[in-house]
């Protein structure tokens, strides 16, 4: 209603798959506030939307200097959820005491940078609790280093989430599985010697085979397809985002139980 968006055309997907967005496209805008004030607004919504994740943390790297193709695209997230106001997460009322992990990355994938973006999301049972969309600190040489440092930030949210669950008095949970669809990054943590070519992620490299090491996780491959951490990475299809949107356990609530 503040944006006069109320009742726009819904869109399928949060964001052009086309835009790159970049510091120089558009002109800057005069006050920067409305820009502000909606990203700022939208953060919060991701915590019941896992959906737009990545199109959130994208926006959130021009909240300093934004432009009118910043802001047209900020307007284009709205339209996206003028056509499903009241999908939530459905949590399961009982379901098997054990984490699950998807992890994912989208290499080089900023047209600024050339940084990757990681992208995980941890289930308790069938109920996604945790998920993250976040650029990289660091330019990854190659696809296995981007997927690699991904399987590292995802092995220490699961670390936190277990030593949580412990504190909750769930202490004997089962090693969690972190499904990656690197069949590289895979063969790295299964290796115990450390190559010149991973001498530059040895830190992540000795943490994620300490953690396999002391049973925390076991490392499994997932098809590209079942990739559910896919859609905190990149724009996908709109088939293909629907799809994981259900493996999500994203649902539409009738108004009266909202």
């Amino acid at each position: 209603k503040e944006y006069g968006l109320l009742n726009a055309k819904p869109l399928k997907l949060p964001m052009d798959s086309h835009l790159k967005l970049t510091h120089d496209k558009g002109d800057i805008l005069p006050d920067p506030s409305p820009y502000q004030r909606l990203v700022g607004k939208l953060i919060y919504l991701t915590i019941t939307r896992p959906d737009i994740s990545f199109t959130i943390q994208l926006l959130s790297q021009f909240m300093h200097q934004p432009t009118t193709v910043h802001m047209q695209a900020g307007k284009r997230l709205l339209r996206y959820l003028c056509g499903s106001p009241h999908q939530g997460i459905l949590l399961a009322s009982s379901s098997a005491a054990e984490l699950t992990a998807f992890c994912d990355s989208d290499w080089a994938g900023c047209p600024i940078t050339r940084k990757s973006t990681t992208g995980y999301c941890v289930f308790f049972g069938s109920s996604p609790i945790s998920w993250k969309s976040k650029k990289q600190s660091v330019t990854a040489r190659s696809s296995a280093e981007a997927e690699y440092r991904a399987m590292a930030l995802t092995t220490c949210e699961v670390t936190w989430l277990a030593a949580l669950l412990k504190d909750l008095g769930v202490k004997k949970l089962p090693p969690t599985i972190l499904n990656c669809d690197n069949q590289a990054a895979l063969a790295i943590a299964a290796n115990p010697v450390l190559h010149e070519k991973t001498k530059h992620i040895e830190i992540d490299c000795h943490y994620v085979r300490d953690k396999i090491k002391d049973g925390t996780i076991t490392t499994a491959h997932v098809p590209s397809k079942d990739q559910v951490a896919d859609i905190l990475t990149k724009i996908l299809p709109v088939q293909q985002h629907q799809q994981i949107l259900s493996k999500l356990g994203a649902t539409l609530c009738s108004r009266s139980s909202v």
